[in-house]
C-alpha cells in the first residue's frame, strides 16, 4: 500500500501535539526516558516512510537508537492500558462526541510462525485460509471520525497451550484463548467497567455462534449495541400475547423480507464520498435464543430485528440486531453504518502510521506498537483540527446527532435509566422518508 508522505508544516503540527500528548497520556510511565522514547517512537510512526518497523523508525547507522527502541517497545514491562485509557479520555474532551464504540477486526498476514498469535486460520474478513494474526480495535467513532484506543490480539491455542512458545513471547498467564469476538466483548466489558468513560453504543459483527454469549455479555452490564449478523440467523418471533400465535423461528433473511410492505427509504450520504445513496429499511421485534450458561427460568432478551435492501436489490442484504428500540430506524442505520467510517479512517491514517508493522514477536510489544500507533492516529487526525492544539479544552459538548445526519422524528417512548448515552429522540410524527446527511 502506497504511504502519503506528509508536508512538513503538517508534520511539525502533528509533533507538536504529541509533545502535548506525551505529558497528557504517558503520565503512567515512571521514568522521564521511557516517555522520551515515546516521543522518538512516535514521531518515528508520523515521519518515516514506507514500513514502521523499529529499524527504519532508528535510521541509518542509528544502531543504539535501534537497541533502546527494541527494549523500549519489546522489553520494557510498562503497562499500556493506562495510556490507552488516558487517550480515550482526551479524545472525549478534545474530539468531536463519539457516537458509538465500534468493533474493527485486523487481519495481519505473516510469512513465518513466530510473530506471537500467528497461526494457520479461517479468516471470515477473507473468506479463505491465511497464516496471519488475527486481532481487533475498539474505535471511538463519530460521524466524522474515529480513533482507536483499545487493541485485541486473539491467541490460537497452541500460543497457550505449549508453554515453550507461551514463556518465549511472554504470553501472561491469564490470557486465553478464545474467538476474536469473545476477546472483544471482553475488552468492551473491561472499559465500560474500569475506564470512566460515558458508555456507548457498541457496535460490531458477530457470528452466529458467538451472537447468544455477546447478547448475554452485555445485557449484563446494560450496554446497549447493534450487532451485525448473516441472513441466515434463527430468531424467534411473535407469541408475546394471550391470542398471538408462537413463538416463530424464521432465519433473518426470511423475516425481514416477508415485511417488505413495512420499509422505509432513507436516503443518506456515505462516509468519504459525496454521492447520495438510498436504502429501504424494516424491522421486527425479536427474542434473543438464550446462551448455554444462561438459567432457564431467565426470560428472553427483547430485541429488534432491522434488515437493508439497496434501491435496486429484490432480497435483503444486511441485518443487524439491537437492544436498542426506543429509536427511529434512520438511526440505529447511521450507528450501524459507523463501521464504514472507521473503515476509512483505518485506511487512510492508521494503516500510514504503521498499525500492521510490527515486526517483534512478543506480546507485550505487540501492545505496545499498538498503543503507541493509536497515539499517532489521534495525533495526525487531532492536528488536523481548529482546536488542536488546545489541549485543555472546556466543558464536553452535549452529544447530539452528527452534523451530517437528520434524524426522523418520532413519538417519545419511554426507556428506563441506563449509564449510556445514545442519539437524542426527536418528538413528533415519524414520516416514511428518512434523509440523513
Amino acid at each position: 500500500m502506497a504511504r502519503a508522505v506528509l508536508p512538513e508544516d503538517s508534520v511539525k503540527e502533528v509533533s507538536e501535539l504529541i509533545d502535548v500528548m506525551i505529558s497528557l497520556l504517558f503520565e503512567s510511565l515512571p521514568r522521564r526516558d521511557q516517555r522520551n522514547w515515546a516521543r522518538v517512537y512516535l514521531n518515528g510512526l508520523v515521519r518515516t516512510n514506507g514500513k514502521k518497523t523499529i529499524r527504519n523508525i532508528a535510521g541509518t547507522g542509528a544502531s543504539s537508537v535501534e537497541q533502546s527502541l527494541q527494549q523500549f517497545i519489546s522489553k520494557s514491562p510498562w503497562d499500556w492500558t493506562p495510556v490507552r485509557r488516558s487517550l480515550a479520555q482526551h479524545l472525549e474532551r478534545t474530539a468531536q462526541r463519539p457516537l458509538a464504540w465500534v468493533l474493527q477486526p485486523m487481519v495481519i498476514e505473516k510469512a513465518g510462525d513466530r510473530s506471537v498469535g500467528v497461526g494457520r486460520q479461517f479468516v471470515p474478513q477473507l473468506g479463505r485460509t491465511a497464516n496471519c494474526q488475527q486481532a481487533g480495535g475498539i474505535w471511538l467513532a463519530s460521524s466524522e471520525a474515529s480513533f482507536p484506543v483499545e487493541w485485541t490480539l486473539t491467541l490460537p491455542g497452541p500460543w497457550t497451550s505449549e508453554l515453550m512458545r507461551r514463556r518465549r513471547a511472554g504470553i501472561p498467564d491469564t490470557a486465553r484463548s478464545l474467538t476474536p469476538a469473545q476477546d472483544a466483548v471482553h475488552a468492551v466489558q473491561r472499559m465500560a467497567a474500569t475506564w470512566q468513560l460515558q458508555r456507548r453504543p457498541v457496535v460490531m459483527e458477530v457470528a452466529n455462534g458467538d451472537l447468544s454469549q455477546s447478547i448475554d455479555s452485555f445485557t449484563l452490564q446494560d450496554i446497549p449495541f447493534v450487532f451485525k449478523v448473516d441472513g441466515s440467523l434463527p430468531v424467534s418471533f411473535g407469541g408475546a400475547g394471550r391470542h398471538k400465535p408462537g413463538p416463530h423461528t424464521a432465519p433473518a433473511r426470511e423475516l425481514i423480507d416477508s415485511l417488505r410492505s413495512q420499509r422505509r427509504v432513507v436516503e443518506w450520504t456515505r462516509h468519504g464520498r459525496t454521492e447520495g445513496a438510498v436504502t429501504l429499511l424494516t424491522s421486527a421485534p425479536v427474542l434473543a435464543t438464550p446462551g448455554e450458561d444462561r438459567h432457564p427460568p431467565a426470560p428472553p432478551t427483547p430485541l429488534l430485528l432491522l434488515g437493508a435492501w439497496s434501491e435496486a436489490a429484490l432480497l435483503p442484504s444486511e441485518f443487524w440486531i439491537t437492544n436498542i428500540g426506543d429509536r427511529p430506524l434512520a438511526q440505529l442505520f447511521l450507528l450501524a453504518k459507523l463501521t464504514d467510517r472507521v473503515s476509512l479512517d483505518f485506511t487512510e491514517t492508521c494503516e500510514p502510521v504503521g498499525i500492521r508493522d510490527f515486526e517483534g514477536r512478543s506480546f507485550r510489544g505487540w501492545h505496545h506498537h499498538a498503543t503507541l500507533a493509536s497515539v499517532a492516529h489521534a495525533a495526525k487526525l487531532l492536528s488536523a483540527r481548529p482546536h488542536a492544539r488546545d489541549p485543555y479544552p472546556g466543558p464536553a459538548r452535549p452529544a447530539g446527532l452528527p452534523r451530517q445526519a437528520t434524524a426522523l422524528p418520532r413519538p417519545a417512548a419511554a426507556h428506563p435509566a441506563t449509564p449510556a448515552v445514545l442519539p437524542p429522540r426527536l418528538p413528533g410524527p415519524t414520516p416514511r422518508r428518512a434523509y440523513i446527511r
